[in-house]
């Protein structure tokens, strides 16, 4: 990054009067000086940072981009609700409209409630949860994100140990475990979180197994508790329906967001028919949970997952990136790990502990317009193009050769915060 570039002097500026110059997850203080903080567009599957500099971008948002940024039919529908208004005394119209066209999709679906972000959702799902049956346990899976709720934030700094009295913890994809956890509660579970599948930062992902989601299931089901799928970060991504809906099993809640608007900031609680009741006795608002704009995006969306091919050439795109970096590496005799569904890859080098490795190729990719990630899951997006797709592995392949080249010269750790996160990660994630 040159010194007189705009994001340096962004970042300057935002020193002054945002705490730490960025807070939350899109903060780069983990990341090499080649990572850009601020952008100024997008398009398409390609992002351009604060000095037009143009990238590839595997992170989508951290997510919400599906369908590529400023996707013409969302774009329209959105741009029609704003000249009407969008943030009203009450909804509009495409609250209902957006409600009706979840549960038409959604098997376990028989309504719907909207908010913004993803913590919305699940801590409206946790009290839901605990309204329906009177019981308080909340069962998580050790180390799994749901949100910057004080009850499952990874820095528990600021909260208290009240916050998590009532969470037990079991290790995921492993039913003996779970079944030690509602041994543990003694008959007090509310309900149990699910994850997708296992997609931590600074972990290698993996798909649970159907025995471990049916027999979830199963236990629930034994002890009157709710299942809850925490769709957030993977819906959409997986199926056009729940995705537990792949393994046979439907949940009785989940959880929604990031996708759901294409970028436009709204999140969903869905609930099965025995929830209705409870549903209507909680008392969860926002004054912006029923702005009219991001409801337009979401049923815009909506119809292209429901008649478009949309998932289908997302996984294909993902899939010949994930096999020509998998054909690169061996050339250039690197070991690596790609984990996880390839339309959200995590690739992590092998005897790479302190990640030196594979900080040093991810921004060695930045470098060269494709924005990876060394750390955290990425995403694709649906309007990834055979372009895009080369432009990608060109780069990827320049990075490798540069990590070759420099092997004896890579520095010998990254940020030291990245190494404080790394030993701090099993201390965050209660065993």
């Amino acid at each position: 990054m040159t010194t007189n570039s705009r994001d340096r002097a962004l970042r300057e500026r935002a020193r002054a009067v945002i705490p730490g110059g960025m807070y939350g997850h899109e903060s780069v203080a983990l990341l090499p000086e080649d990572f850009p903080q601020f952008f100024s567009r997008g398009e398409g599957a390609r992002i351009w940072d604060a000095d037009g500099n143009e990238y590839v971008d595997y992170m989508c948002a951290f997510g919400p981009n599906l369908l590529g940024y400023r996707n013409p039919a969302v774009e329209e529908a959105a741009s029609a609700q704003a000249a009407m208004g969008d943030t009203l005394t009450g909804p509009s119209e495409a609250m209902v409209t957006l409600a009706e066209d979840l549960v038409g999709m959604i098997s376990h679906a028989a309504w719907a409630m909207f908010c913004k972000n993803g913590s919305d959702a699940t801590s409206m799902a946790m009290v839901l949860a605990r309204a329906h049956s009177g019981r308080r346990k909340i069962l998580v899976a050790q180390g799994a994100y749901h949100g910057a709720s004080p009850w499952n934030t990874p820095n528990p700094k600021g909260t208290l140990p009240e916050d998590r009295a009532h969470i037990l913890y079991f290790r995921y994809d492993d039913l003996d475990s779970l079944r030690d956890a509602f041994r543990q509660a003694d008959g007090d579970v509310a309900g149990v979180f699910a994850t997708p599948f296992r997609h931590e930062v600074f972990e290698d992902q993996f798909l649970p197994s159907a025995e471990f989601a049916k027999g979830a299931r199963q236990l629930c089901d034994d002890a009157d508790a709710l299942l809850i799928v925490d769709e957030v970060r993977a819906g959409f991504r997986l199926a056009r329906d729940a995705s537990w809906s792949l393994l046979g099993v439907e949940p009785d809640l989940t959880t929604w967001g990031k996708v759901l608007g294409n970028g436009y900031p709204i999140s969903a609680l869905l609930g099965c028919e025995k929830l209705r009741a409870s549903a209507s006795s909680i008392y969860v608002t926002g004054s912006f949970w029923f702005s009219a704009v991001p409801m337009a995006a979401a049923v815009a969306t909506l119809a292209v997952v429901r008649t478009s091919d949309y998932l289908e050439r997302m996984i294909a795109r993902a899939e010949e990136m994930r096999k020509g970096i998998a054909a690169q590496a061996a050339a250039h005799g690197f070991g690596i790990r790609q984990t996880g569904p390839a339309q959200m890859p995590q690739i992590f080098f092998s005897d790479d502990p302190d990640m030196r490795i594979g900080y040093f190729w991810a921004a060695a990719a930045v470098r060269r317009g494709v924005y990876l990630h060394p750390y955290h899951n990425m995403f694709a997006t649906s309007a990834l193009t055979e372009a895009d797709i080369a432009k990608t592995l060109a780069a990827t392949d320049e990075a490798f050769a540069e990590l070759k080249r420099a092997w004896a010269n890579i520095p010998p750790q990254p940020n030291p915060a990245v190494l404080a996160r790394i030993k701090a990660k099993a201390l965050l994630s209660p065993r």
